[in-house]
């Protein structure tokens, strides 16, 4: 069991200003909504509430897998709340918001995987905030290629799916998961469609520096636009234990390596999570594609 570890200064965060999470907290609970912005107390919510993006999660609160670094919660799956997607494109609506992430827990109970939802979801916002982007943040659906081709017919603009750590780790980390699955997927999504393919991963976990460049390289065969790398911390001492801190420096060479691999545009620092400056990765590339 490693000793306990000081949080750097680089990883904390002080957050002054809360009448706009007030605010957002209203409105979600209004709508009967959850987003992973508050469920995981991210460090950067006020930041991505201000900027107009959320993440909202939908398919309920139980996850059906028990992965060994998330704070989702496990238990009986919840019914699926065919009205959700209306709700949750009233709240997107009504938060005004320009970039809209769409997650949810891992329904392995559903014969679909809860894609035809996450379907529901993306166009009862198209319906309804039409200049509004939307990147669905995805399971792996087991591999089932019907799955994803739901969601990839829903036409959102950006498909996430984080491998989360490095090959070596998937055995103790996400012992439920398939690293070779989770890379074929986000091919999957290129071979099938024109829409951007995003993925992340956490350190700190116990990786080598050469298992990240591997893991960088796998991902970069596979085409992806967007990358995130971000720290690893533990919700709970319960949780797979913390092996170190990574410094700033070393996530800068990192996100220097990716963007030499051709990834479009690159996160990578302490505090980033998977949804952190998600407009920003989309604008700059669009904008970079119109001059």
């Amino acid at each position: 069991m490693k000793e306990y570890q000081r949080k750097p200064e680089w990883l904390k965060v002080q957050i002054k200003d809360t009448k706009k999470l007030v605010q957002v907290n209203e409105i979600l609970k209004a709508n009967n909504l959850n987003t992973v912005c508050e469920g995981a107390a991210c460090p950067n919510r006020l930041e991505c509430f201000s900027k107009r993006t959320a993440t909202f999660m939908i398919l309920g609160n139980n996850c059906t897998r028990g992965c060994k670094f998330c704070n989702i919660s496990g238990g009986k799956p919840e019914t699926v709340d065919m009205e959700e997607p209306k709700r949750l494109a009233k709240a997107v609506k009504e938060m005004g918001l320009k970039h809209a992430v769409i997650t949810s827990v891992t329904r392995d109970d559903l014969d679909d995987g809860g894609s035809m939802h996450f379907y529901n979801t993306v166009k009862a916002i198209q319906n309804t905030s039409k200049d509004t982007i939307i990147e669905v943040l995805i399971p792996d659906f087991q591999g089932c290629s019907e799955s994803l081709d739901n969601v990839i017919k829903s036409s959102p603009d950006i498909i996430n799916h984080n491998v989360e750590t490095i090959e070596r780790l998937y055995s103790s980390v996400r012992p439920e998961a398939d690293y070779e699955q989770s890379l074929h997927l986000l091919s999957e999504v290129k071979d099938r469609s024109n829409i951007y393919t995003k993925t992340g991963f956490m350190l700190g976990l116990g990786e080598k520096k050469e298992e990240v460049y591997k893991l960088i390289d796998d991902l970069s065969g596979r085409n992806i636009d967007f990358l995130t790398i971000g720290q690893y911390l533990p919700p709970s001492k319960d949780h797979f234990p913390l092996d170190r801190y990574v410094s700033p420096e070393e996530f800068d060479d990192y996100k220097e390596y990716a963007l030499k691999k051709g990834f479009k545009f690159v996160a990578s620092a302490p505090l980033v999570r998977s949804s952190y400056n998600a407009s920003e990765f989309f604008e700059a590339v669009v904008n970079r594609k119109s001059n």
